[in-house]
């Protein structure tokens, strides 16, 4: 039965590199003037990792750390961990799933800058965890530059994470989001003081963190939660539950199903 899964898995990869080689053929056919984009990051490639790779470096190289060099990171960090590439699977499938404006997984893949720099974040992760953190610094600081979206690359970011539009997004070093989690522009996973060591969030599955909201200090937010729009949250936030305010408090238990895939902000009765 797992290898049936691993197959299944590489079936489900593959269909995707596919299906994404096919709208970048369409879009190249139908608007002439994005063709040598579209060839350069995604048709003259054999491998999504390729392309991926090589898109990223391009928006994140320079004149000290070249986008040829850029591209050979991504390729050793792929080639080392495979599961990163596979977090980026789950990632472009949350974006189209979860985003209305999303029509095509190549939308996300070429223009969208919050799956850009989480998927950027992946890279910086994997260099923190090699010992190479000079590098991750320099990644974390061009991810910053070229995204608006400011990620340590000590964090520890699940699969299936889905980050909307990006701009203004803080995530500290000690912070931990779950498999499933959708946030939105704006929100901060910070600390609440000058502490060293644990403390940021811990983000469980599953939540849904809506515009601007600030999550601070070493605290939980449960399963399944949702954050409201400005909120300010400074204490645990149970599992299934929404919470809203400045400071936030707990205004529906229980929440809806699933709110990070449905993307519900309603609190109930059309409010």
């Amino acid at each position: 039965m797992h290898q049936a899964g691993r197959v299944i898995e590489f079936d489900q990869d593959e269909f995707l590199w596919q299906e994404l080689r096919r709208e970048a053929s369409e879009a190249a056919a139908a608007e002439p003037v994005l063709s040598g984009l579209i060839h350069a990051t995604i048709l003259n490639h054999d491998t999504l990792g390729q392309a991926l790779g090589c898109h990223l470096a391009q928006k994140l190289g320079g004149p000290y750390v070249d986008r040829l060099a850029m591209r050979d990171l991504f390729e050793e960090a792929f080639a080392a961990d495979p599961s990163i590439l596979r977090g980026f699977h789950r990632d472009l499938r949350a974006v189209r799933e979860r985003d209305p404006a999303c029509r095509s997984y190549l939308q996300p893949f070429l223009f969208f800058k919050g799956t850009a720099a989480l998927e950027s974040y992946r890279l910086s992760h994997w260099l923190w965890n090699e010992g190479r953190h000079w590098l991750a610094f320099e990644l974390q600081s061009q991810i910053s530059e070229a995204f608006q979206v400011d990620i340590h690359p000590a964090a520890q970011l699940g699969h299936g994470v889905f980050i909307d539009h990006g701009t203004g997004i803080v995530i500290g070093e000690t912070s931990v989001v779950g498999d499933d989690v959708s946030i939105l522009q704006s929100v901060t996973l910070g600390g609440n003081g000058k502490e060293r060591g644990d403390r940021h969030p811990k983000i469980e599955r599953g939540v849904l963190i809506s515009v601007g909201a600030k999550v601070l200090g070493n605290i939980r937010v449960g399963e399944g939660a949702r954050i409201a729009a400005g909120s300010v949250v400074l204490h645990e936030v149970p599992a299934h539950s929404t919470v809203a305010g400045v400071p936030a408090k707990v205004v529906r238990v229980p929440t809806c199903a699933d709110p990070a895939k449905s993307m519900d902000h309603l609190f109930g009765d059309g409010i």
